[in-house]
Order: structure tokens, then sequence, then C-alpha cells
């Protein structure tokens, strides 16, 4: 029986989702399907409109058999800090092949690139070579990959996926690696297609249209809302009552934190805000994350400290994902975890989920940190 691996994080679980599984079960129809996945924010710096153990039940009923939790230090991170969690996650839990959606949909091109990132010794110079220049790093690492490879390489789930390759490569892992092609972009807000994008499906959820074409059964009641202004108001205090400590957060630097008060007291909501603070350098996406560290409270210092797992979170089994944790678990160098237990980590956890909570103005949520223990079906 092969084990099958996903990195997911589920903003919401949608019908392109549901095609992914069924796609891989085509192959591998007798496989156990394990995911390593973001719980209440996202490698982009979003905020998710399912908590975790919403996502959780939801995908057990959907074909998925383990539920790992990729710890917030690793989930408001790079494309490289996320998906060295990630795959050190899979890898634990022995898995054979790893998917993931591409839009090149070419393992021998991302391959390459990844092959390049690795053993070309000048391609870390170019790339900050770039970055000098004024690029932002995603930018900056296409035209590298382009420099040394001339392969044009800059859709997200792409660089996402050279990222995985690498950590494959680095650590030596076990797993082979096979993509699914996306049937849409995953920037695009206009398709109403079957299947369409987790942002597409975001944007249509803040304009009220029904979602119930694009998404199992399961999941419209379970969409969360949050008031951007609510958002934008904790932000803005966050930021106004540490003007002086903004240095300190993960990832602020070349005096952006300067950027983000002058134009946090200048803005009248959260967009307006975001769009006057990103620059050539730092993305929307990157502000995004820059904003979630200084809400949750995430350092310099933090990011230090916690970097790497302390242990292994299982937030959800079928049968077969339970048989299959009884298989393995001897041989994990890492605890595993299925109900809350005081790492040092974890408790960081508990803080990324107090927060989501006031987000999205529900108590219980942090509750649920603390007294859930894995789900199983």
């Amino acid at each position: 029986m092969c084990t099958i691996g996903i990195v997911v994080e589920y903003n919401p679980f949608h019908n392109g989702h549901i095609y992914q599984i069924e796609r891989i079960r085509s192959i591998y129809p007798d496989s156990v399907i394990v995911v390593a996945m973001s719980s209440h924010f996202t490698e982009r710096g979003e905020i998710s409109v399912l908590d975790k153990w919403d996502k959780t039940e939801i995908v057990l009923n959907n074909g998925i058999d383990v539920v790992l939790e990729i710890p917030f230090p690793f989930t408001n991170q790079s494309a490289d800090t996320f998906s060295y969690a990630a795959l050190k996650l899979l890898n634990e839990f022995k898995v054979d092949v790893l998917f993931f959606g591409s839009e090149s949909n070419s393992l021998s091109i991302l391959s390459k690139a990844a092959n390049i990132q690795i053993k070309n010794k000048d391609f870390d110079s170019k790339v900050k070579e770039y970055i000098n220049s004024g690029y932002n790093y995603p930018t900056s690492l296409s035209k590298a990959i382009y420099d040394f490879t001339r392969l044009k390489i800059k859709d997200s789930n792409d660089l996402l996926g050279i990222s995985y390759i690498k950590q494959i490569i680095i650590n030596d892992y076990n797993m082979r690696v096979k993509t699914i092609e996306r049937t849409n972009s995953f920037l695009d807000i206009e398709n109403d297609g079957e299947i369409i994008s987790a942002l597409n499906i975001r944007e249509k959820t803040k304009k009220g249209i029904n979602i119930t074409p694009y998404v199992p059964k399961e999941v419209p009641n379970r969409v969360r809302k949050y008031d951007e202004n609510e958002l934008f108001k904790l932000i803005k205090y966050k930021i106004i009552s540490e003007k002086d400590n903004l240095i300190n957060y993960h990832l602020v630097t070349e005096g952006i934190e300067k950027r983000l008060y002058e134009k946090v007291i200048k803005s009248n909501n959260l967009t307006e805000f975001i769009d006057s603070v990103k620059t050539k350098r730092f993305t929307f996406n990157r502000i995004r994350r820059i904003l979630i560290n200084i809400l949750v409270g995430f350092t310099k210092e933090d990011s230090k400290k916690y970097n790497d797992l302390e242990y292994i979170r299982v937030l959800g089994l079928t049968k077969k994902g339970k048989e299959h944790l009884n298989t393995i678990k001897k041989q994990c160098k890492l605890p595993i975890i299925t109900k809350f237990k005081n790492f040092e980590m974890l408790n960081f956890e508990l803080k990324a989920t107090q927060i989501y909570g006031l987000i999205m103005n529900d108590e219980n949520i942090a509750k649920k940190e603390v007294k859930n223990h894995v789900i199983l079906k």
C-alpha cells in the first residue's frame, strides 16, 4: 500500500481539492493520504475562513486519512520555511509519493530549477543581486532561475513546488514527486466554473454570493466571516502601541516599521493600508505576513527559538489512517501527540489561536485548542 502526501491550506476546501483527491485515488486506489495542513493562518499571510477543526472533519469526510498540523511558526512564512516543516512532517509519516498542484505540470522543469538552486554556488548571489536592484524575493528567484536555466517559472504553485522538491533533495527524503495540473489560476476571481480558486471563493463569500456550487455540502455553513474593519482596528492599535518595538517582529526589516506607522495613521481600512505600504520590494503577501506577525506577537527572537519542529500533532484520522499511524509511530523521531500538551511551540500555537478567536469573535475556538482531541472517522 502506498502512502501519499499533500501539503495543504484548504482556505476553504473546495471542488478543486476533491478533484485532486479523486485523481490520486484513481492512480493509487488503496493508498493512505496524509496531509500536512496549516491551521488558522496561511503561508500567504491570510486568515483561514475555516477553523482547523472544521477543516479536519470536512477533509476526513472527503478522502483524506491523516491530518497533521503545521505549527504557526512555519505557516505564516516564506515558501522555503513553510516547505521545510511540511515535508519533514510528511517524511516522518513515511510518505512514499508527494503530490502537488502545478501550473506548468512539468516535473522535469521544476526539478531542474530546484537542482540549480541547490547545486550552483552562484545562484544565491544572483538572487541577492536582483534583490539589491529593488526586486522582491519571488521575482528575484524567478529571474535567477531564468538566467541559469532559461526556464520561465513565475506562478505561485510552481515556485512552491520547487521549494518542496528542494527539501526532498536537501534532506535526502525517500519520496517521489508527482504533479497535478491546476485547472485555473490561483489569482483568478472571475471564473464561475465548477472548479474555481480558493481566492475566488473567499471573494464571493465577502460579497455575499452563494458558494455552494464550488464546495462540498459541509463547507458553506462552516465558512467564517470576519469584520475587516475590526481586524484593521486591532492591527492599527498594535502598530500604534508598539511603535518603538515594531523592528523586533519577524520579517520587519529595511525600515519598513517607519512606513507601517506612518501609513496606518493615514489609512481608513486594511486594503488601503496594505496598498499604501507595499513596494516593489515588499509584496502584498509579505506585508500580510508582517501584519499577522505583529498581531500575533511573533518576534525575530521567536523565529530563532522555534526554528524546528518539537512534535507532530495529529488533528484527524480515518480508520485507515489510524492503522498507518500504528504502523509507523515507533519509527518517528519526533513525539506524536493527539491532544494538547505542554510544548513551548504548542503554547505559542494556543496564543495564535486566541488571536484568531478574537478576529472571528468566537472565544470557543481557543477552548477547542486545549480541549479537543484527535478527530476520528
